[in-house]
């Protein structure tokens, strides 16, 4: 496909709100990049805020989430002890579940081991398969958010409903799938790959400036 192939409706536009937001946008992947210097204790929380994001604002699960860090329930709270503080997240009590049987999986000898096992995989989408295979509420967009926020996946792509409105405002998908197959992603993932290049920004950047443009922040 030769770049006059892969012109998109929109794409001005698109560029006038990234400069608008570029020091933010960058500052924010500055971080992403070393979030994975960051405690077990740390990763987990990002990896559980992930686990909660899933028809539920953003903020609101952080929010959650920083509550549970701070109580170290976390990390140590039942599912039963959980779930009230996830009240304000859809599906709740399920995403409680979901905490519990993640620290359960990431736990050796005592304590949270989940940064070895990250980092002992050489190729990142063998890392998201591996993660969609083992950890139960984590799916392609929930894997692929972790890692980006994590500064291991930054050319992932992270389909919430804010950002594939946008690609369809941009013309870059006809329609947002009923159903996100780990087909259909890939094959998104592949046709946002192609705005980012058009427009000469990062995965990551795309991300963040299209999931702004719904939510008016950029946040992660």
């Amino acid at each position: 496909m030769n770049k006059s192939d892969q012109t998109f409706p929109g794409t001005h536009t698109l560029l006038v709100l990234y400069d608008l937001k570029k020091d933010e946008i960058t500052n924010r992947i500055k971080e992403f990049r070393e979030n994975i210097k960051n405690s077990e204790e740390r990763v987990f929380a990002e990896l559980c805020f992930c686990l909660c994001t899933p028809q539920s604002k953003a903020m609101v699960c952080w929010k959650a989430i920083s509550k549970l860090m701070e109580n170290k329930l976390l990390y140590t709270g039942s599912e039963a002890e959980i779930a009230p503080f996830l009240a304000s997240v859809r599906f709740g009590e399920r995403k409680a579940a979901y905490v519990v049987g993640a620290r359960t999986f990431f736990s050796k000898d005592g304590g949270l081991r989940i940064k070895e096992r990250l980092k002992a995989f050489g190729d990142i989408f063998d890392l998201r398969e591996w993660l969609v295979r083992n950890i139960k509420g984590l799916g392609m967009k929930e894997a692929s958010h972790f890692l980006r926020n994590m500064g291991l996946g930054l050319d992932f792509a992270i389909l919430d409903r804010h950002v594939l409105r946008n690609l369809k405002r941009l013309g870059a998908i006809v329609e947002i799938p009923r159903n996100l197959t780990k087909r259909n992603y890939e094959t998104i993932e592949r046709m946002m790959i192609s705005v980012a290049e058009e427009i000469g920004v990062s995965m990551a950047e795309l991300d963040l400036v299209l999931w702004s443009i719904e939510t008016g922040i950029v946040f992660k």
